[in-house]
């Protein structure tokens, strides 16, 4: 449903251009010692990920949003919600953005990707949904 949108390729970590090829060796951010292992190119368009040395340096501010994102979130549930006191909802907040640390550094890259990648429609042609 989402296939074409910048959406899709974010949250399923896919190729920004095609959709179709991965962007991570593991699929498992959780495998903590390839937690940033790419594929060079895409599998099915040969899309370099890296367009320059460094590249992914620009990724280390979409993190930073998020994990500000994530914080403010985890503040207000852990606070308002639940209603915990300070020192509870800053242990809180803590575990929380270090539990989802892997999927945040992914979320960035996949990020970071998509705004300088733009997706090819002629990948959705002949394809059923």
């Amino acid at each position: 449903m989402l296939k074409g949108t910048k959406l899709f390729s974010i949250l399923n970590a896919k190729c920004p251009v095609c959709h179709k090829g991965e962007l991570y060796v593991h699929t498992n951010p959780y495998r903590l010692g390839s937690i940033l292992e790419m594929h060079e190119r895409c599998s099915h368009c040969n899309t370099k990920y890296a367009m320059e040395p460094s590249f992914f340096y620009g990724a280390m501010y979409v993190s930073y949003a998020l994990g500000v994102g994530l914080g403010v979130a985890l503040f207000l549930i852990a606070y308002f919600l639940l209603k915990f006191d300070f020192l509870v909802t800053f242990f809180f907040i803590s575990g929380g953005i270090l539990l989802l640390l892997p999927i945040i550094i992914r979320l960035s890259r996949n990020v970071w990707l998509n705004l300088f990648f733009k997706f090819d429609h002629k990948y959705l042609k002949n394809e059923q949904y």
